[in-house]
């Protein structure tokens, strides 16, 4: 039987949740894993709330296109992530942008991971890219795709006309990734 990994991701319209959902997809398909990811958007293109669900798995996916319950969530910002958090399966992992989130995040089951995700846009020269920070973060604490594979997949999902950014994107990956304790909370261990 295949692990199946959910990933929720959630803020505001305009932080990037969407790009950093579909370059997660893609590095994890470019690792040879199974792949579902479903974006909603709110009624506004920017400020409104926008959240994603990407699924990964080490084998065929089993898990409907709406998914209740969630192994992890990304945090961009925390003005929508209370309708998600009690959709998180006990001992779950939360990964936030403790800039914005500066007392912490309630993450109820889970455990949740705070990162200077702003700050560290900020200092890749990518000031708008928290969301890259946040999820080279995630898959640093986690594992579940490379750094290569995040930098390879970056590199497709941003549009020609965004391409001046991939460097900054790149280096947003980059410190993300290092921010938090490699392999932390593992994603592919066995869990039988």
């Amino acid at each position: 039987m295949s692990v199946e990994r959910e990933i929720f991701l959630t803020g505001i319209g305009g932080q990037g949740v969407q790009l950093a959902a579909k370059i997660l997809a893609l590095a994890a398909i470019r690792e040879g894993r199974h792949v579902m990811s479903l974006g909603t958007y709110g009624g506004t293109m920017r400020g409104g709330n926008t959240d994603s669900t990407v699924v990964v798995a080490d084998g065929p996916i089993h898990t409907p296109p709406i998914v209740s319950r969630g192994w992890s969530a990304i945090v961009v910002h925390p003005q929508y992530w209370e309708p998600l958090r009690p959709k998180l399966r006990a001992g779950g992992v939360v990964v936030f942008d403790a800039n914005l989130a500066a007392d912490g995040l309630d993450a109820g089951v889970a455990a949740a991971f705070g990162v200077q995700a702003s700050d560290l846009a900020r200092e890749a020269d990518a000031g708008r890219a928290g969301s890259l920070v946040l999820l080279g973060a995630y898959c640093g604490l986690t594992g579940i795709v490379s750094l290569e594979a995040l930098q390879d997949a970056m590199q497709d999902a941003v549009p020609p006309y965004r391409h001046q950014h991939l460097e900054a994107n790149g280096r947003a990956l980059a410190l993300g990734h290092a921010a938090l304790s490699p392999a932390h909370v593992p994603a592919w261990e066995d869990t039988a």
